[in-house]
């Protein structure tokens, strides 16, 4: 359907695997897995080292058991490696059994046929097959910057999809087309709405990168609720608290105990409550889900399909899988590029030139933690906690690949 896609090399720079094979309905006979994803961790913050490659690796191989063709499995573990290269730890490796669980269950199309279903020249509805959302997300993503490329713009809108990943990794790789690249997902219900004590909608995060001319690119990437997901879960697995404001437990009461929260509790809106500006989070996650629900064609709201597998399904279907969309657009569309790279250098400086509050080193850059973490693991390798150790090395013994 679409062209290749650049995945994140090892040592940095990018390669372009080869353009995809044809699909088939169905793969070869699944891998007996059980990987359970249980709501409740014990305190795990021992950490190991591994080479980045190393775990690109295990993924994709991991993935193949699975019947994920190799192309496939190898675009999928390099999302799950630029999040482990840039600090996204929840979003990375730690990732890999719940997406093993969902394939030995059967609620994931290792070969999904992802097909076009509407299109202008600017704009396209892609149809994921129920496919890793780990796939479907980079060829929408790529289709939607070919469209920028060829006619100034491009935007596309995903159904039938399933847990993409972090959104920054999509906008980074318009970054050296020279477009600004934007993405946005739906997800299962983990966030109250205003005003109500129970989960309604996701996380539903969004992000957007800006090239500039000598600095480095401002990445933003944001969930609209006051806490993310993967973050409540890492906290359990380190056996540490949650920020006040960013969750209630089941009874509908402000909690800093993420069990309380998994355990039938919500998460907030960004702003946690009224007076803190907690409309703005629930009217962004709204903003999020209606874009990537109906427009696609995909569920919405308390409706969205779970991932991890452990949580309950919906009460009803009111469409396909998990939404997306992805955009992106020519900065030579818009203004001579030179230029905006000029102003987008002068507005990081200006910006980092802020006079720092006391006790910090001063204002950050969206996307700076990230980058520095990229920078330092590229050297040192990526730290893994011990909970997530354990669980990939289940992974390795219940499928026969090793890991390292």
């Amino acid at each position: 359907m679409h062209g290749p896609i650049a995945v994140p090399l090892a040592g940095g720079g990018l390669r372009a695997p080869a353009r995809r094979r044809s699909r088939v309905a169905a793969g070869p006979e699944r891998t007996k897995v059980n990987v359970t994803a249980v709501p409740k961790f014990p305190p795990a913050t021992a950490e190991k080292t591994f080479e980045p490659g190393l775990l690109r690796e295990f993924s994709s191989r991991v993935l193949q058991t699975f019947g994920v063709p190799a192309e496939d499995a190898e675009l999928a573990a390099g999302v799950l490696g630029s999040a482990d290269l840039r600090g996204i730890d929840t979003h990375g490796v730690a990732r890999l059994p719940q997406y093993v669980e969902m394939l030995a269950q059967g609620r994931i199309n290792p070969r999904p046929r992802i097909r076009t279903i509407r299109e202008t020249p600017a704009t396209a509805t892609v149809d994921g097959d129920n496919g890793l959302g780990l796939v479907v997300g980079p060829r929408a993503n790529e289709l939607a910057m070919e469209k920028a490329e060829r006619v100034g713009t491009g935007w596309v809108a995903v159904g039938n999809s399933n847990h993409f990943g972090a959104g920054e990794y999509y906008p980074l790789q318009a970054l050296p087309r020279g477009l600004v690249g934007w993405a946005m997902t739906n997800s299962p219900p983990q966030v109250a709405p205003l005003w109500g004590a129970e989960k309604m909608l996701g996380t539903n995060p969004l992000a957007i990168a800006f090239p500039a001319l000598e600095e480095p690119p401002v990445v933003i990437d944001l969930t609209t609720s006051a806490f993310a997901f993967g973050k409540v879960e890492d906290a359990a697995r380190r056996g540490t608290s949650i920020p006040e404001g960013c969750a209630i437990d089941r009874d509908g009461r402000m909690t800093t105990d993420p069990h309380a929260m998994l355990d039938g509790g919500a998460l907030l809106p960004l702003g946690s409550d009224r007076e803190r500006g907690a409309h703005k989070g629930y009217c962004l996650g709204a903003m999020v889900d209606l874009l990537c629900g109906p427009l696609g064609g995909a569920s919405w709201g308390p409706f969205a399909p779970p991932f991890p597998a452990h949580l309950p399904p919906p009460a009803r279907t009111v469409g396909k899988g998990v939404g997306h969309l992805f955009g992106a657009f020519q900065v030579a569309a818009f203004a001579d590029p030179a230029e905006f790279g000029r102003q987008v250098d002068d507005w990081i400086r200006t910006l980092r030139a802020t006079r720092p509050a006391e006790g910090t080193s001063g204002p950050m850059i969206p996307g700076d933690p990230n980058r520095r973490a990229e920078q330092v693991r590229r050297r040192e390798g990526v730290p893994v906690i011990r909970a997530v150790v354990e669980a990939l090395e289940r992974v390795a013994r219940q499928t026969g690949v090793p890991l390292g």
